[in-house]
């Protein structure tokens, strides 16, 4: 099949794999490869490998499928592993904890939703959003009774920075794969510069909206200055020894440093062994070994070195079905790029080039409101866009970070009740589903859209 009748096709079956996953709670890996086999079958991919007369080969549908899924797996598997290994180091050390507490002197007690949004935004580049919320909690509570605060402005200041970072800022794994998928897996430096700078008009957005909703909306979050003092205590009595100040950021920032060096050697045209070492120390992975070892080295200071094999078998179980997704999303991709969608599409691509940016964006907020997972979202959305960045004109290593970023920006919108991350909010924050949905939707809603005017502004600078 091709022509106009495979977009049809296409966009049924991606509204297929939606409905499997959201009303008929069909697993995500499932649900993407069963539609990536049907897609391939009605879009003419042949069953098996076809050698034409030239010699030229044209790859069956289970090779096509192999090499997606293979692909993925060899490329960003590892990367993901290392960087949720690294937030769960930080978690059991309560290194996450003492980043907060920095954070917090930093910004001053003066401004309580300023800096839980800021150290949200922190913790959550190596931490699940969902974790870092419940860590954070503690000191989202301290900090309600200390400042009088609005318990509903302070939950959702540190859901807003929590977010962001998720969606946008390696090494959390939604980011990473959505990177790879694109092509600039290997910049995950620009990646990450990107994030930071496309984190700042939705901070400032997510920060208004908080203090705004905050004074409309009343939670039942009204624990009482002793109880609070004393659960905040006893969360850091918990950990026993907390890390120094050093040893909580070197896991992060070292490998960021790394990664900076080796793009700093690559543009100044350094030689000899001098960028031969640097160019390695700063590949992802090696730089993600890198932090490993200091937050393995932080683990031993703290006296809990003889957890670190339980903590990576438990990592490896809680990436294991964020890798199964992320390779089937590379399994529909490799789909799409095999069909002729792609040529029909490049030779009617007006339409698509008038969208551009917005194009990820939309696609990406589509599955995000419908599944709930960002992660999914974003992995999903990169394998359907990756084959179609050049029609859309977002080609170059820069247009394709912001189209990362686009992506980044659609997986926020919405955040409702088949997202975990919207439990959470509303539970730990003492709201009820109601007040969920004015606070915690409505929040990603501002998030996501402010997100994306910062990121079409962008696009018109960088080509």
């Amino acid at each position: 099949m091709t022509g106009f009748p495979l977009i049809i096709v296409f966009v049924a079956a991606i509204a297929l794999m939606i409905l499997a996953i959201s009303r008929f709670k069909v697993h995500p890996f499932i649900s993407i490869m069963g539609v990536s086999l049907i897609l391939g079958i009605v879009a003419g991919i042949p069953i098996v490998d076809v050698t034409l007369e030239d010699g030229s080969k044209i790859s069956g549908l289970s090779s096509v499928i192999s090499s997606g899924f293979s692909g993925t797996f060899s490329s960003i598997g590892v990367v993901i592993i290392l960087g949720a290994l690294i937030g769960s180091i930080l978690e059991a050390t309560g290194a996450a904890l003492k980043l907060a507490d920095m954070v917090v002197r930093f910004v001053g007690k003066r401004r309580p939703v300023l800096a839980l949004e800021l150290m949200g935004w922190i913790v959550s580049i190596p931490v699940f959003c969902d974790s870092g919320f419940v860590i954070l909690n503690p000191i989202r509570k301290a900090l309600v009774d200390r400042t009088g605060e609005s318990s509903v402005a302070m939950s959702v200041g540190l859901a807003s920075g929590l977010y962001l970072s998720h969606v946008f800022i390696p090494p959390t794994p939604g980011p990473i794969a959505a990177a790879n998928t694109l092509g600039v897996g290997d910049n995950l430096l620009m990646v990450m510069g990107f994030g930071v700078v496309c984190s700042i008009l939705p901070l400032i957005a997510g920060y208004f909206f908080s203090n705004y909703i905050g004074k409309r909306v009343r939670s039942a979050d009204e624990a009482n200055a002793e109880e609070v003092a004393k659960s905040y205590e006893e969360l850091v009595a918990a950990y026993g020894k907390l890390p120094g100040g050093w040893d909580s950021i070197a896991p992060i920032i070292i490998p960021i440093i790394l990664m900076a060096f080796s793009s700093i050697v690559s543009m100044v045209g350094t030689t000899g062994i001098v960028k031969d070492l640097l160019t390695f120390l700063g590949t992802p992975v090696i730089a993600l070994i890198v932090g490993v070892i200091f937050a393995v080295i932080q683990l031993n200071n703290v006296g809990k070195i003889e957890r670190f094999y339980n903590l990576t078998n438990d990592t490896l179980k809680t990436v294991g079905p964020i890798l199964f997704v992320t390779a089937a999303g590379g399994v529909l991709g490799k789909v799409i790029a095999n069909s002729d969608m792609v040529n029909y599409i490049t030779q009617h691509a007006s339409v698509l080039q008038s969208m551009g940016i917005l194009f990820p964006f939309v696609l990406s907020a589509i599955l995000k409101s419908a599944q709930g997972s960002s992660t999914v979202a974003l992995t999903t959305t990169a394998g359907i866009v990756a084959p179609l960045l050049p029609v859309l004109g977002l080609d170059s290593p820069v247009r394709a970070c912001l189209s990362c970023m686009a992506i980044g920006a659609g997986a926020m919108t919405v955040s409702h009740a088949n997202d975990s991350f919207f439990w959470v909010v509303a539970n730990f924050g003492a709201m009820t589903p109601e007040q969920g949905y004015k606070t915690q939707t409505a929040n990603t809603l501002v998030l996501g859209l402010s997100a994306m005017v910062e990121i079409v502004l962008l696009s018109l600078v960088f080509h």
